[in-house]
């Protein structure tokens, strides 16, 4: 359900951002809690009147920001003074040059990893929920709430007390143990659902039409223009920490689809403002079999994503219904990329593979977008010849089971240098 907005409806500063644009039909809509087109439902994204004509001054401006998203101020919808507002920070994290997981892989032409784990709760969801918190705000709610399949729980709750917020967020009620103690330990109220995710999410837009749901913004829906524009902000950093340049291949993570079609979004921003070269670049998205209704639309040719219902370990991706779908399918045809998936085995095998190689313990989501660049390589689909971006958007401590059947004490001895020497682990 949309809120009405009209044009006595009350401006707010949200910095460059102007409007919300209809994604379907162009329609502009003002500033306000609103995620679908009042003329045609298409979805609504922000709308800026972007800085110009100086993309030197612009680079020198956001490299002397702060280290986090708060640099990239200007290119989004968030108040000039943002920074000094009580709030979680995220951003900037880790872009890890992978020079033996790419030995691995026969990568030749520059294998990175964007390690996300490195955000305030662990995931990359602390920055899609830092720019709904401002929104927020700005439209004077009271409590925070999303639908969530984990990680955005435990951002909420987190960003909500941080900022001064009240929260009540919602799950299904089988997930992860690690991610259920994550999102509770804030505070907040953390409500359980009988269902899988689609069945939360259709909860939630039930209670924002609700009196109980006065006052509350759902950062992944009323708030979802916002929110989603926190996840340009990877492709912004990632191109800083190259040096200003594009990669030429990006892998990503699928749930809803909205952070991969954000990422395309900032890339073309950044080419627009003239802050990196305009050329070609190719994005590939990552979905687990067990849940890969986008992937099936892009190997049968459709146009329409057919619904599924899920089951895999990567629960952070388990969304069976994506509302970005379609879009994702766009760019990866537009852009020459794909859309690929892996089962449940391949992505644990990947997990311990970025482990051995790089140090680095991903959560199942990034064990799915190893898994698949793996398997994109084997199958000739992306060029190793290319310098290629991998995204790890969580902690593998939030997803322990899907390891710990498999991982474990090399030995267990006796505590004394006889049993070391016999277990076979000396020299």
């Amino acid at each position: 359900m949309a809120v009405q907005v009209t044009e006595n409806t009350p401006t707010v500063a949200l910095g460059p951002a102007v409007a919300l644009s209809c994604r379907e039909c162009g329609q502009r809509n003002p500033l306000g809690p609103i995620f679908a087109c009042q003329d045609c439902f298409g979805p609504l994204e922000v709308a800026y009147d972007l800085p110009s004509g100086d993309p030197e001054g612009l680079k020198k401006q956001i490299e002397a920001g702060p280290d986090n998203i708060w640099r990239y101020a200007p290119l989004l919808p968030v108040p000039a003074d943002v920074a000094d507002k009580p709030n979680l920070n995220p951003g900037f994290t880790k872009l890890v040059q992978a020079d033996r997981l790419a030995a691995e892989l026969g990568v030749t032409g520059g294998l990175y990893v964007k390690d996300d784990s490195g955000n305030p709760t662990h995931s990359f969801k602390d920055r899609v929920v830092a720019i709904a918190v401002e929104a927020a705000r700005a439209f004077g709610f009271t409590t925070l709430s999303c639908s969530s399949t984990g990680n955005l729980a435990g951002a909420v709750g987190a960003a909500a007390r941080r900022a001064g917020f009240k929260s009540c967020v919602f799950i299904p009620h089988d997930l992860e143990a690690g991610k259920v103690v994550m999102a509770a330990v804030y505070g907040g109220d953390l409500v359980g659902i009988e269902g899988n995710y689609d069945d939360v999410n259709r909860f939630c837009s039930e209670l924002i039409g609700d009196p109980l749901g006065e006052g509350w913004g759902f950062v992944n829906v009323n708030l979802r223009p916002y929110y989603g524009e926190g996840s340009k902000t990877l492709a912004y950093e990632i191109c800083e920490q190259l040096g200003w340049r594009l990669p030429d291949q990006i892998v990503i993570p699928i749930a809803s689809g909205s952070q991969l079609t954000k990422i395309d979004k900032g890339l073309k921003e950044l080419i627009a403002l003239g802050l990196v070269e305009d050329k070609p670049y190719k994005i590939f998205g990552a979905q687990a079999e067990g849940c890969s209704p986008v992937s099936a639309a892009f190997k049968a040719g459709h146009d329409v994503v057919r619904p599924q219902k899920p089951k895999t370990i990567a629960k952070s991706l388990a969304i069976g219904n994506p509302a970005d779908g379609p879009y994702v399918l766009d760019i990866a045809r537009r852009t020459g990329g794909a859309v690929e998936d892996v089962n449940d085995e391949q992505v644990v095998d990947a997990i311990k593979l970025l482990a051995r190689t790089e140090g680095i313990f991903a959560e199942t989501a990034g064990g799915v977008t190893v898994g698949v660049t793996k398997k994109l390589i084997e199958d000739g689909v992306l060029d190793p010849s290319l310098t290629t971006v991998v995204l790890n958007t969580g902690d593998g401590l939030k997803t322990l089971d899907a390891v710990a059947p498999t991982s474990g004490p090399t030995a267990t001895i006796r505590p004394d240098l006889d049993a070391f020497r016999a277990a076979g682990l000396a020299g």
